[in-house]
C-alpha cells in the first residue's frame, strides 16, 4: 500500500516534467527545466520498461538535434548528441553559451546505447532502419572527434573558452575535479564499449557482416585499452579518470561502479568483486547509498555537489552492473537506501547529504528531478 502511494507520487513529478510543448522531458525542476541529452537517455532507460514511448521520443529528438557541422561556440561536430536544449531558450534561463550546446562526452555512447535497450524492448526493425544513420554517424563522432589521440578512449576538452570545462555526468564550468584536459573518464569509456556492442548486432542484424565485425573489434580493444591503463593494481580498483590522457586520478569515487553494467568487464570477475567491495567500504557506503566521492580524498565535502553527496541515479546505474553480475544483497541495499530517502524526506531529490550518518537536504538541489525520480520509480516497479 505504502508503495503506491510513492508510485503515484512519482507518476505526479513524470507528467510534471514533460515539456507539453516538445514533448520532451525537461531534466529538473526549478534550475533546469530544458533537454539536457545525457539525462534525457538515463531517464528513459530507467523507464523502458514503464513506457517506452519515453525512449522513442527522447531518440527521435536528439536524432533531430544531432550535430551537423563543426561549430566551436556551440562545441557541435558532425554526429555529436546535444547537450542541453530548449526550444525557447529566453525563456529558460541566461546562459553563456547559445543553444543548442553540445558540451558533454558521454551523451553520444548514451543515445547509441538507449537506441540498443529501445531496440531491445521493441524488436522494432523499422524503427532500426529508420535511426540507423543517425547511429551510424554518432559512432562516426566518437572515432573521429571523441577520441583525441587515436587511442580509442573518449576524452573531452572544451572547444568555447566560456563552456563546460568538465564534460562528463560530474560537469561543470569550474575545475571543481582538479584535472586538466584532455580527460579520459572511466565509465565514459564503459558507455562507448555498451555502444559499441549494442552497433555491432544492429549491423549484424542489417546485414552489415564488415560494419560488424568492425564495431566487435574496435570494442575489444577498447576494453583491453581501459583494463591496461585504467586499474590500479595497488588500490585494487579503476581509476577516475587521467587528466591531460597522461596522469591518473587515483582518488576513489563512484564513477568506476558505472562500468558494471556495460559489459567491459565481463571475464574480469577478481576485478568486479573489487569494484562492488570498494563501493560498499564505509568510506563509500551510507544509510542512503553509494557517494559520488570517498570520504578518504582530502577535497571531500559531503554537501558538495559532485565531490561527497549522494546522488540516486549514480546509484540506480551501480545498481543495473549489480543485478547483471548477481550481487542481489548489494542491490536489494541501494534499492532500500533509496526508499528510505523518500521516505525520510516524501521526496527524491537531485541529490543529498550524509553527514554522520544522517540525511540533510542540499538546498540547490532540484526536486522533481527526471533521473532521480526515474531511478526510484523503477526500483520499486522492478
Amino acid at each position: 500500500m505504502e508503495n503506491n502511494k510513492i508510485i503515484k507520487k512519482l507518476e505526479a513529478d513524470v507528467k510534471l516534467l514533460k515539456d507539453k510543448e516538445g514533448g520532451y522531458f525537461r531534466a529538473g525542476l526549478p534550475r533546469f527545466a530544458a533537454l539536457f541529452g545525457r539525462d534525457s537517455c538515463i531517464f528513459s532507460w530507467e523507464l523502458i520498461n514503464y513506457d517506452p514511448t519515453i525512449a522513442s521520443r527522447t531518440i527521435e529528438i536528439l536524432a533531430k538535434l544531432q550535430g551537423k557541422k563543426k561549430d566551436n561556440l556551440r562545441e557541435e561536430e558532425p554526429g555529436k548528441i546535444v547537450h542541453e536544449w530548449h526550444q525557447n531558450p529566453k525563456e529558460y534561463k541566461s546562459l553563456i553559451w547559445p543553444l543548442p550546446y553540445y558540451g558533454s562526452v558521454d551523451s553520444t555512447p548514451l543515445f547509441i546505447f538507449l537506441c540498443g535497450v529501445y531496440y531491445e524492448k521493441t524488436v522494432d526493425t523499422k524503427w532500426l532502419a529508420k535511426f540507423w544513420p543517425n547511429i551510424l554517424a554518432a559512432l562516426h563522432w566518437c572515432e573521429k572527434y571523441g577520441d583525441l589521440d587515436g587511442d580509442i578512449l573518449l576524452e573531452y576538452k572544451r572547444k568555447n573558452p566560456s563552456g563546460l570545462f568538465h564534460q562528463g555526468w560530474k560537469d561543470s564550468r569550474r575545475d571543481h575535479l582538479g584535472l586538466k584536459p584532455p580527460v579520459e573518464l572511466v565509465e565514459v569509456q564503459g558507455y562507448y564499449y555498451a555502444a559499441l556492442r549494442e552497433a555491432a548486432e544492429f549491423a549484424l542484424m542489417l546485414k552489415q557482416s564488415v560494419l560488424s565485425k568492425k564495431f566487435a573489434a574496435r570494442a575489444e580493444n577498447l576494453k583491453k585499452n581501459v583494463i591496461k591503463k585504467f586499474w590500479l593494481p595497488k588500490a585494487n580498483f579503476f581509476a577516475t579518470g587521467f587528466y591531460q590522457s597522461k596522469f591518473p586520478d587515483k582518488r576513489p569515487a563512484s564513477n568506476p561502479g558505472h562500468l558494471l553494467f556495460t559489459g567491459i568487464l565481463d571475464g574480469e570477475k577478481k576485478k568486479v568483486e573489487a569494484v562492488v567491495r570498494r563501493l560498499f567500504q564505509k568510506d563509500m557506503w551510507t544509510p542512503y547509498g553509494i557517494r559520488t566521492y570517498s570520504e578518504l580524498n582530502p577535497d571531500f565535502n559531503p554537501m558538495s555537489y559532485h565531490l561527497g553527496s549522494v546522488w540516486p541515479h549514480d546509484n540506480w546505474i551501480i545498481a543495473q552492473g549489480l543485478k547483471r553480475y548477481g550481487y542481489k544483497k548489494e542491490y536489494g541495499k541501494v534499492k532500500q537506501a533509496l526508499v528510505n530517502v523518500y521516505k525520510k524526506l516524501q521526496e527524491i531529490p537531485e541529490l543529498y547529504a550524509v553527514v554522520n550518518g544522517e540525511l540533510e537536504k542540499i538546498p540547490v538541489a532540484c526536486s522533481p528531478q527526471a533521473w532521480a525520480t526515474g531511478a526510484l520509480l523503477n526500483f520499486i516497479l522492478e
